[in-house]
């Protein structure tokens, strides 16, 4: 760091916060956009953003209740990563998982992207067998995937209870080493500036309380702020999916839950990686700050809440303990829930409605985080041409009816 570099971070340290320049834009709520998002969390920004970038279309508003990115997007453990099974979801994530590796260029703005790699773990030799077709699958994709012994996870994972008689034994496994974490804040902001730069109005405390349809068409969107008149809106409120396609008359296959995550205390470094055990559901990664970052499924009921259930937190950390002795020497900070919405086949539904000009973009369960930038720009691109991208065309509404179910529910790494 040079010297005016020091200096003016030790200026900005003590100087008012208050006198700041706004990060972005705090608009009225104006009678009229081309296109309006619900949702104003990473999904939501980034399509605004690729609207406006892509397709030139700038006059469109971002509607959230609360805060932006105070949803699922702040409310994650802010892995990404592509290793799927099936062609259709490893060539979606991939391409998302490249936005990702250039984004902080793209935005000029520091996501803090840190590609330490993605270690799964086979718990017993039944898992390991499949895990070696798994890997097979994404490498003949051209995905990075590397099968593991027990000894190289052992080497790697040091803190891992690689005795014989523990109660999860280690078999192997297999790493994507591209894959990473960031700050989901980061993301968020990014995309809300970038967006704003170009002119989109980002509007928050604003509640969507009904959707206007007349002749099957959108004609637009009612809000606690006023009523818009529009003739295109693209949903991304991710666990509330249901709740606001319903206002629209369009009924989803979608089930709400809860999906929990927790830190610890702050520790000197001594993770290398996200290691994910899907047989115990059980995840774990070392954050920037030091907290031991812990997730696992989802609570078995539906619910809206942001807390989660007792007996799902006690199960996760039932098994990190088992997985991981020194954890049980440690205090948990913090614990908190998202809101996750569950397709039938867990994969996300991004696509065109039988109401001429409402699209969703829904069902990313636990992978929404890692889906942000290609997401975005796919659902971007479905809202600007009435058409679905090539790289969503098998994620539209009408699987469910023609039969065509993508199941990636082990590959999205914990319990639905």
């Amino acid at each position: 760091m040079n010297r005016y570099s020091a200096f003016s971070l030790l200026k900005n340290a003590f100087s008012d916060h208050r006198h700041w320049p706004r990060a972005w834009r705090s608009p009225e709520l104006k009678p009229h956009y081309d296109v309006v998002i619900i949702g104003g969390g990473g999904h939501g920004l980034a399509t605004a953003w690729y609207l406006a970038k892509e397709h030139g279309i700038s006059n469109i508003a971002v509607l959230e209740k609360g805060w932006l990115g105070g949803g699922n997007t702040g409310r994650n453990t802010a892995v990404s990563r592509s290793n799927y099974f099936y062609p259709e979801s490893t060539r979606f994530y991939e391409h998302s998982l490249k936005r990702y590796e250039t984004l902080g260029r793209d935005l000029n703005f520091n996501i803090m992207l840190s590609q330490i790699g993605i270690i799964n773990l086979a718990c017993s030799r039944h898992e390991m067998e499949i895990f070696r077709r798994w890997a097979t699958a994404i490498q003949l994709q051209g995905v990075d995937s590397e099968v593991l012994s027990r000894e190289q996870i052992a080497e790697m994972v040091p803190l891992l209870n690689m005795s014989a008689g523990a109660r999860y034994p280690v078999h192997g496994g297999f790493i994507q080493r591209r894959g990473g974490i960031s700050r989901h804040d980061a993301v968020a902001w990014g995309y809300a500036r970038a967006a704003d730069s170009l002119g989109v109005d980002l509007i928050q405390n604003c509640e969507v309380t009904g959707i206007d349809v007349n002749d099957g068409r959108i004609r637009g969107v009612r809000t606690n702020r006023g009523t818009v008149r529009t003739d295109k809106v693209g949903m991304a409120v991710a666990g509330h999916s249901t709740v606001v396609a319903a206002m629209a008359g369009v009924k989803l296959p979608i089930v709400s839950q809860t999906l929990q995550a927790m830190v610890s205390e702050p520790v000197k470094p001594c993770l290398d990686h996200v290691v994910m055990s899907p047989m115990v559901h059980c995840y774990i990664s070392q954050s920037d700050r030091g907290e031991i970052v812990i997730g696992g499924g989802a609570d078995t009921h539906p619910s809206y809440g942001q807390r989660g259930s007792l007996p799902a937190t006690e199960a996760v950390l039932n098994a990190a303990v088992e997985l991981y002795p020194m954890l049980s020497r440690m205090k948990l900070m913090r614990q908190w829930g998202g809101i996750v919405d569950i397709a039938p086949d867990a994969s996300p539904i991004v696509s065109k409605t039988p109401v001429s000009g409402f699209y969703i973009s829904t069902g990313w369960g636990t992978g929404g985080y890692k889906a942000i930038p290609a997401g975005g720009e796919t659902f971007a691109h479905t809202i600007a041409h009435d058409a679905p991208h090539p790289l969503v065309e098998p994620f539209s509404l009408d699987r469910f009816a023609r039969g065509r179910l993508i199941d990636e529910g082990a590959a999205a790494g914990v319990a639905h």
